[in-house]
């Protein structure tokens, strides 16, 4: 993440950053990750607020590291701010993408998990789980897709792409550590196989 933009961000634009967070917040079914492709859409295409490696840069960290995987937001609230002048913008666009991306999610979880344990036994509650059973793969998926095409040809890059529907495969049908998968992964870009 070492490129940095030149940006010059008022408080309106921290406001409509914040808000994105929130509403996202709220769609991050499958954790935060599973938002990647619309945080993409809005920060690197349609506000220009990071670049392409950045944003694939804050992902790769911060699934590299120990810890939650919600820390990617954390380091593109990092650069964002970066961008826009320096340390204590970097520590404010953190703190901004934060406390968008936790507050809703923390707190309709902790309110549905008391209200699905005391209603368990519903029939709608039993549905509700098995529709969200289907939605998590599915935007996990839309995140592979969007990591990979980015940097990616189909023609000539495939086998990158098989590379990256196995290791999708796996952690979809195993309980292989994201970790090792991405160990497997620098190993066989270090050894020039992708």
């Amino acid at each position: 993440m070492n490129e940095v933009l030149s940006l010059q961000m008022g408080w309106p634009q921290w406001l409509q950053l914040f808000l994105h967070f929130l509403v996202l917040s709220l769609l991050s079914v499958g954790g935060a990750i599973s938002t990647a492709p619309d945080m993409h859409r809005y920060l690197v295409d349609q506000q220009n607020w990071l670049t392409d490696s950045q944003f694939n840069t804050a992902i790769a960290i911060a699934q590299a590291s120990p810890g939650p995987n919600v820390l990617f937001v954390a380091l593109m609230g990092w650069q964002i701010g970066l961008n826009n002048g320096g340390l204590l913008t970097g520590l404010l666009g953190t703190f901004i993408t934060m406390l968008g991306i936790l507050l809703p999610s923390t707190t309709l979880t902790y309110s549905a998990a008391r209200w699905s344990h005391d209603n368990r036994d519903k029939r709608a509650v039993r549905a509700f789980k098995l529709g969200m059973a289907i939605l998590v793969p599915a935007l996990l998926i839309s995140t592979a897709w969007l990591l990979v095409s980015a940097y990616a040809n189909p023609s000539t890059d495939w086998p990158l792409w098989l590379t990256a529907l196995v290791a999708t495969l796996i952690v979809w049908k195993t309980r292989t550590h994201i970790l090792g998968l991405l160990g497997m992964g620098a190993l066989l870009g270090a050894l020039g196989i992708l």
